[in-house]
């Protein structure tokens, strides 16, 4: 799995370290301290012991810090297939009374044909961030990954702000027949795994609008 730069910046200044993420867990590099989770709000230090203050943990995961990174998506241009970087600036803010952070959410932009495309930021979670970006593109173009799928949905009970997308490529047909939530809890508990919404695999097809539970 290829690494790739990670800038993480705090109240102190900013590390430039590396990522690896293949598509389900995601691990980061900060000046040799290891952090590791699936969706960015969840990275938890691999050593506790030792880490230095400059590191805020809450509820045993990293917060008080901005992150900047790159995700290599594929943009199906009229069946064209361009590489681009997702550019992602995350945003993870302070713990406040209730146990909570007092802010959390992504930013986001591609680059296409010339053209940027930049979300609001007033989402807050990859999926409609996403959203946001795929409604400025041209007719016939798209962002093909898991977010446009046709076999992915989420959990009528919830998900995070990343990761949390459930595949169902292994119930094609299954997931196919789902028209109501009722419908989909028969399979709910079946899921192939959980995917990122900007991870691509070879089972790709492109999410017909009314499809299963998220339609």
């Amino acid at each position: 799995m290829e690494k790739t730069e990670f800038k993480y910046t705090d109240r102190t200044g900013t590390i430039v370290g590396t990522m690896i993420n293949d598509g389900s867990d995601i691990r980061i590099n900060l000046d040799g301290w290891e952090f590791v989770g699936k969706m960015f709000d969840d990275l938890e230090p691999v050593q506790p012991m030792g880490l230095p203050d400059r590191f805020e943990i809450h509820h045993d995961s990293l917060v008080d810090c901005n992150f900047d990174f790159t995700i290599p998506v594929l943009v199906n241009d009229r069946d064209q297939l361009i590489k681009v970087d997702l550019s992602v600036h995350f945003e993870l803010g302070k713990p406040i009374n209730c146990g909570r952070i007092d802010k959390e959410g992504f930013q986001i932009a591609l680059e296409s044909n010339a053209l940027k495309y930049s979300s609001s930021g007033k989402q807050g979670d990859m999926e409609d961030e996403l959203l946001e970006i795929q409604k400025q593109l041209p007719e016939g173009v798209f962002i093909q990954a898991c977010i446009n799928c046709l076999y992915s949905d989420y959990s009528p009970y919830g998900n995070g702000v990343f990761g949390c997308m459930m595949c169902f490529r292994n119930l094609k047909q299954e997931y196919l027949q789902v028209k109501s939530k009722e419908d989909f809890f028969h399979i709910h508990n079946h899921l192939e795994r959980q995917v990122q919404e900007t991870w691509l695999c070879d089972e790709f097809e492109r999410r017909v609008p009314g499809t299963g539970y998220r339609g």
